[in-house]
């Protein structure tokens, strides 16, 4: 299949993708930008519908970006080969992989996610940094989370760097945005207790119980978890910090968490067979 051509920095196709490195253009439009090959294959699994797609073949890392290519194509969104130097302007990686796609945000609400017995989420408040918000997505695809819920968000969930810190994990993790109070009404509702991770209590977090319907919920990087969750949480544990550093990156704390509640999980199964 033969791909229309730019070669100019002035086309108004790669000024847009340009442009929506802002946060206000993608929300205004409601489009987001990704890059390489994991990216768009779990985004078009995941049934994002992607508009336009601009490649390099002179960056490309294997042999399966042409057919995505056409299937993208037949499938109605707008291929463009570009020039090797374009492609590095409009990417966000140091070394990009050849590929890089405009797509349609998607809205994601508590409607939305799974309730099951004994269910294991995660909640995040109010997370700041693009490359945490990733990294926590990432971590719970890893463990198997049943859905995370993403509270008074400070970061745009589509920012470009949020979907490569999370590999893709971002088109795999049943997603919700809520304020705290409706978050926090879910979980009572659907008989989910909430384990909160805190410096302020004498409870280390291997000491509790995970393997019932639970949710750890974790604060913003600078300071924690706000009052409503802190005066209601059921479980408040701690990690203990043996060093002269009293927290850890709130990405890497919802890891320990995440990994622990896996463990008691499957050594239970392991146990019940």
């Amino acid at each position: 299949m033969e791909f229309i051509k730019i070669t100019s920095a002035q086309n108004d196709a790669i000024k847009h993708v340009i442009k929506l490195r802002d946060r206000r253009p993608r929300e205004k439009e409601q489009l987001t930008v990704l890059e390489g090959y994991r990216e768009l294959t779990r985004a078009r699994e995941y049934g994002m519908k992607i508009v336009e797609v601009f490649f390099s073949p002179e960056h490309f890392l294997g042999e399966n970006e042409f057919p995505l290519l056409e299937s993208l194509a037949a499938e109605g969104a707008v291929v463009r080969r570009v020039a090797p130097f374009l492609l590095e302007k409009m990417a966000y990686r140091e070394r990009p992989e050849g590929l890089i796609a405009i797509a349609k945000m998607r809205r994601h609400t508590l409607a939305e996610l799974p309730v099951r017995p004994n269910g294991f989420y995660l909640v995040a408040e109010a997370v700041e940094k693009p490359g945490n918000l990733g990294s926590m997505l990432r971590s719970a695809d890893a463990a198997g989370v049943d859905g995370f819920i993403i509270c008074n968000r400070c970061t745009d969930l589509y920012n470009p760097n949020v979907i490569r810190a999370s590999t893709g994990a971002l088109f795999s993790v049943p997603l919700a945005e809520a304020d705290n109070q409706e978050a926090y009404e879910w979980l009572r509702r659907n008989h989910i207790r909430t384990l909160a991770a805190t410096p302020h209590t004498d409870t280390i977090y291997t000491d509790v119980d995970m393997t019932q319907a639970i949710a750890i919920v974790v604060g913003t990087e600078q300071t924690g978890l706000s009052e409503l969750w802190m005066e209601h949480s059921d479980l408040p544990v701690r990690i203990p910090m043996l060093g002269k550093i009293d927290s850890l990156n709130v990405a890497t704390a919802t890891t320990i968490l995440l990994y622990e509640a896996a463990r008691q999980r499957n050594w239970r199964t392991s146990q019940s067979r």
